[in-house]
């Protein structure tokens, strides 16, 4: 097939969709991004660029029809993945459709559907107001989040009663439907699980411990890929256990990114599962540095209706993402390029140092991304950053 006369649409065009617009590139697309102009990298890496927003759905469509593409992908959105469901189910191009779309963006749908799939997931109440939450009886603590939010937007640990009603209207302010969930807090470490589906099927690509700030906010500082903290059997159950999370949302095509957490006694809970590719660099470049595969490419491939390309380009390696917060972390890249230049893989734009609050992900200053030959050299460099290896 001659791909260079192939239009494909890309949704998105921020430092986190950049490899997605130069990997397509690469691969022979003429590539029209959309997104709200903000002088994003993909603005200028694009061979077209639209400047409109991603929410503008039929504005988009309308040029679509125009371009005949072969296909529409984005990587690490939820928001994103609401439009390209709703552009490929309108062209007939390969998605999962609109109702698998909202199941898997909704985080209030998508506790309905666990629920009715009978998989372990956190029990939760849909909330409007503060005035409805009086009425109900919690076991504290629980956690408050907006409904259709992604990035740590919006989330919060309540201890007491008295931190409900504003943790609600935080949460609230930041959802586009106004609504939020009241959900039981489980406890445990927190992982995410990438897997990529073809007609249906499910093909495991990696496995994800996560680092936060804690309580109350929960904004990520790093990932590393694959986990320190669990075993082959506990991997195990989590194969045998994803799959039926993929089909309960109607997961058939195209990358697919699940959390959830482990607890002292083994028990897993779902927090939740997005049908796209996990954010924060974990597919675009931990899941090549980590396990050879192209998972980018593989989305590529999907959304223009072939079976993904699965094969290991290289060998395997531990990756690692670390998120600027503050000056003391500029200082520890620092340290790392003067004693460990050899692991940095990638370093971001890292915006000025301006001592606002980093309140969720869109508000960190940059990233690094480390990569080494063993666990245990990973950890020794890990030593150094500030993550929580105990």
């Amino acid at each position: 097939m001659d791909n260079k006369a192939k239009n494909l649409i890309i949704i998105g065009a921020n430092e986190f969709q950049n490899p997605l617009i130069l990997v397509a590139k690469a691969m022979g697309y003429t590539t029209h991004v959309f997104a709200w102009q903000s002088g994003d990298v993909g603005e200028h890496s694009a061979d077209y660029f639209y400047p409109i927003s991603i929410v503008e759905l039929d504005r988009i469509l309308n040029i679509c029809r125009m371009l005949s593409p072969v296909g529409v992908v984005s990587i690490g959105s939820d928001l994103a993945a609401i439009t390209v469901n709703y552009i490929a189910e309108k062209l007939g191009l390969t998605g999962n459709g609109m109702e698998s779309a909202m199941a898997a963006t909704n985080k209030h749908l998508m506790r309905l559907a666990f629920e009715k799939a009978g998989l372990p997931s956190c029990k939760s109440r849909l909330i409007s107001s503060p005035e409805e939450a009086e009425e109900l009886e919690l076991a504290y603590p629980v956690i408050v989040k907006p409904t259709d939010r992604s990035g740590s937007r919006g989330v919060f640990k309540v201890t007491e009663s008295a931190q409900l009603a504003p943790a609600i209207e935080k949460a609230r302010s930041h959802s586009f439907e106004k609504k939020v969930l009241v959900e039981e807090f489980a406890p445990g470490r927190e992982y995410s699980i990438e897997y990529v589906s073809w007609q249906g099927e499910h093909h495991f690509l990696a496995c994800t411990e996560k680092f936060t700030t804690g309580a109350p906010l929960f904004v990520e500082t790093g990932h590393l890929q694959p986990p320190l903290h669990m075993t082959e059997a506990t991997l195990r159950r989590i194969k045998e256990l994803v799959p039926r999370v993929l089909d309960c949302l109607g997961i058939r095509f195209g990358a697919s990114h699940t959390e959830l957490k482990i607890d002292d006694e083994g028990n897993i809970r779902i927090i939740e599962c997005g049908g796209r590719m996990g954010g924060d660099c974990i597919g675009s470049d931990l899941v090549y540095i980590s396990r050879g595969i192209d998972y980018v490419a593989a989305c590529v491939d999907i959304a223009c209706g072939r079976a993904p390309d699965l094969r290991v380009r290289q060998s395997s390696r531990i990756a690692a993402i670390r998120f600027i917060f503050c000056q003391e972390d500029m200082d520890n890249l620092e340290f790392i390029r003067r004693n460990y230049p050899e692991s940095i893989y990638h370093v971001s734009e890292i915006l000025p140092m301006d001592g606002r609050e980093i309140s969720d992900s869109s508000t960190r200053y940059g990233f690094y991304i480390l990569s080494a030959e063993t666990m245990e050299k990973m950890t020794e460099i890990l030593s150094h950053v500030d993550f929580d290896l105990n």
